[in-house]
């Protein structure tokens, strides 16, 4: 087999090898590839959108231009926060340490997501998805998770700190220092690695023996990224799907970075393992030739780039391509799944067998050391760096001493991965102990319940077992007798009550920023004396009223709110003239002067009209503030009309210019908790799932099962309306 590889002309760089004719060597390096200049979109709506990178990829620049020397570094319970890494519209990134006992210490990078995030429960939603995703991975070639929990009020996730840079980042460096090409090597030892890391994920199997049909769904470079030791790793499971998983795809909403999507992902058809597939392929692709396979001047066009037109072989791009690494390309890029690799595993075999057969020097080594020279400023800048702030990190620690997380003191099982430190006397931003169930609000307990459950069985048997002496007693905790002092001791953190009543009634109530079930007039009992209670109160069309409360032993407050009028105006240019809804509900009024919004609150506006691509305008205002939003809708493509037109087909009623602003039509959101426990969910026509749990499903009647740990299955009935959003609770807590 021939050894040579292409050199073509490539206008990024003519003068490299252009109209050479002797042909270079398999071993030779290929150009490097123009930069990644997509900067996400609309459909992906989750952390990254807004600049928060969901990995632990630690750029060193940010180190510098990021952090807040008043603030940083600070305790924030078991971990020591030293810089923020990035931040956005939903969550922030730190680097942190993590100090135990025995000198233990470890970097990790925390995900803290914004305290006004912890009032959308959807979002709550999908990061404890992504932690319950992510839990359950385990390999070399995957960023790892080690601790989801709450702090201060806010949820976080604690994740492997990887020292390394992802492949837009090389790229981009390499451009910077004039290195026009990539070595072939490399490039086949990243996709070697990627392969590896979906592969297993694509395999892995729950604790029933079943498959869980993980689909990454977002294979980019952003998400690939390359250690300063020369290992590869993926990340960002954050829009991963699984059986599992709420189906938050369909409705139209595509996910995942454009130019990298399969067709059938493009299209919004239904997904699998061979979509990662097709990622990793137009990966390759570029890597090895040099070339974006699908760059246009818009998402839109590259949607038709990727859906309509027949592709380039590397040969087109690279005349002396080996014959033998393009079948591999082409392979992964058919457009028919069926005529892919059936497993990542297959495609890794592959380019390994190709490796071995050319003697190629794929090395983690060589990788290593080849990384450590590409960014040889950045690490010293990072080494300064952190010499600086650790000094201060260690006085800041010092004044908290590690804390015993040993199960006699917390009554949990040790492998359980939350954060088990005390809520009393202590270090200030100590994380929250998840308490027993008679003790602990219905929020807390459900998600963490649900992410234990995805995490494994061991995991959830603690659980489980911890519980059941207080199912077979009417004890008022779970503590035995050998963590009590004496059988005559006083129950701790005893408890009050806050009485909210509001004008107008009906409104939403939020604890701690978590979303309760009641709404006024309404007491929220069960709540602990003696520390802050964040209560906030809100209403569609008023301004939500907060305030701070400290409740003494026993105690009942009551709180009576008279909410203003909302003081935030969005105006509409749209054309053609659409139908609006608002925060997931029809818009009434005049389309175009939308009044009456709460100030300080994210708010959701999308624009429709039929034949047409909705657009979704996010926005949060101050007081008094109006928001202008110009926007010329686009028409769908052939195969979105076709799937519109199928999805009409099968509704009981005809399609109005009043259905689901989606490209799909016609759908909703269920939203279901439980009281007093936890339960397996089924929602028909949109999957199953763990309490809490949301999914799309088609607007009507739609029917939600419920099966607690113990005790009988239970069913409601629901109606939803085209794109509004209905909420289901059970109460299984006998």
């Amino acid at each position: 087999m021939s050894r040579e590889r292409a050199r073509g002309s490539f206008p990024e760089s003519t003068a490299q090898g252009a109209g050479d004719p002797a042909a270079p060597s398999v071993r030779q390096v290929v150009p490097v590839l123009a930069p990644t200049t997509h900067t996400g979109s609309s459909h992906n709506a989750r952390p990254a959108e807004s600049g928060v990178h969901p990995s632990t990829k630690v750029d060193s620049t940010m180190l510098h231009v990021a952090s807040d020397p008043e603030k940083l570094p600070r305790q924030f319970g078991k971990y020591t926060l030293m810089r923020k890494l990035a931040s956005g519209g939903m969550a922030e990134l730190f680097l942190a340490l993590h100090r135990s006992v025995a000198g233990f210490e470890k970097f990790v990078v925390i995900k803290r997501i914004l305290p006004q995030m912890n009032q959308d429960r959807q979002f709550i939603d999908m990061l404890l998805h992504e932690a319950r995703i992510a839990a359950t991975l385990t390999h070399p070639n995957i960023v790892q998770t080690y601790d989801v929990g709450q702090v201060e009020g806010t949820y976080f996730i604690a994740m492997e700190h990887i020292e390394g840079e992802d492949i837009r980042t090389i790229i981009r460096e390499m451009k910077k220092k004039a290195l026009v090409e990539f070595p072939l090597e490399h490039a086949l030892a990243i996709v070697i690695g990627l392969c590896a890391g979906i592969a297993y994920a694509h395999e892995k199997r729950g604790v029933d023996g079943k498959n869980l049909g993980i689909v990454h769904r977002d294979i980019s470079p952003q998400n690939i990224v390359v250690t300063f030791s020369g290992d590869i790793k993926v990340v960002d499971f954050g829009v991963a799907k699984s059986l599992h998983a709420s189906e938050e795809s369909k409705g139209g909403h595509l996910k995942g970075k454009v130019p990298y999507m399969s067709p059938e992902q493009a299209e919004g058809q239904d997904i699998d393992f061979r979509s990662d597939i097709f990622a990793a392929g137009v990966i390759l692709f570029e890597l090895t030739t040099g070339r974006r396979l699908f760059k246009s001047s818009s998402e839109y066009d590259t949607l038709k780039l990727i859906c309509e037109t027949e592709y380039p072989m590397p040969s087109d791009v690279a005349p002396n391509y080996p014959a033998a690494l393009e079948r591999i390309v082409m392979k992964a890029l058919a457009k028919n799944p069926d005529a892919r690799y059936q497993s990542a595993r297959d495609m890794q075999a592959e380019l390994e067998s190709f490796v071995r057969q050319e003697r190629l020097p794929v090395s983690t080594v060589s990788m290593g050391k080849w990384m450590q020279d590409l960014f040889a400023d950045k690490l010293a800048m990072q080494k300064a760096d952190l010499q600086d702030i650790k000094p201060l990190a260690d006085q800041i620690a010092a004044q908290y001493p590690p804390q015993d997380f040993s199960p006699a003191t917390t009554g949990s099982h040790p492998s359980a991965s939350f954060d088990q430190s005390s809520t009393g006397a202590g270090a200030p931003g100590a994380a929250k102990t998840i308490p027993p169930r008679e003790k602990r609000g219905a929020g807390m307990y459900l998600g963490m319940a649900a992410l234990l459950v995805a995490a494994g069985g061991v995991a959830f048997f603690a659980l489980k077992s911890r519980n059941e002496p207080a199912k077979q007693a009417a004890a008022p905790t779970v503590e035995t007798a050998a963590t009590q002092p004496s059988a005559a001791a006083p129950a701790a953190d005893p408890r009050g009550a806050v009485r909210i009543e509001s004008d107008p009634a009906g409104a939403a109530i939020w604890i701690n920023g978590d979303l309760k079930q009641e709404v006024t007039p309404a007491t929220i009992d069960n709540l602990p004396f003696g520390s802050d209670i964040q209560i906030k109160v809100s209403k569609e069309g008023f301004e939500s009223y907060k305030e701070t409360v400290k409740l003494a032993q026993g105690d009942e407050k009551k709180i009576s709110v008279k909410l203003d009028t909302g003081s935030v105006t969005a105006e509409l240019d749209v054309n053609p003239e659409p139908t609006v809804w608002v925060d997931g509900k029809p818009w009434k009024g005049d389309w175009k002067k939308i009044s009456g919004l709460s100030a300080d609150e994210e708010h959701k506006i999308v624009v429709s009209a039929t034949g047409y691509v909705p657009k979704t305008f996010s926005f949060t205002g101050k007081q008094g503030d109006t928001k202008t939003f110009k926007h010329a809708l686009v028409r769908m493509t052939p195969q979105q009309l076709a799937q519109q037109a199928a999805q009409d087909k099968d509704k009981d009623k005809p399609k109005t210019n009043d259905s689901t602003p989606t490209a799909s039509g016609g759908t909703g959101t269920v939203r279901v908790n439980a009281k007093g426990g936890f339960c397996n969910v089924s929602v028909k026509g949109g999957g199953a799932g763990v309490t809490p749990f949301s999914t799309s499903v088609p607007a009507g009647n739609v029917t939600v099962t419920c099966k607690p740990e113990s005790g009988p299955t239970q069913s409601q009935t629901v109606k939803v309306e085209p794109g509004g959003t209905a909420r289901v609770t059970f109460n299984v807590g006998g």
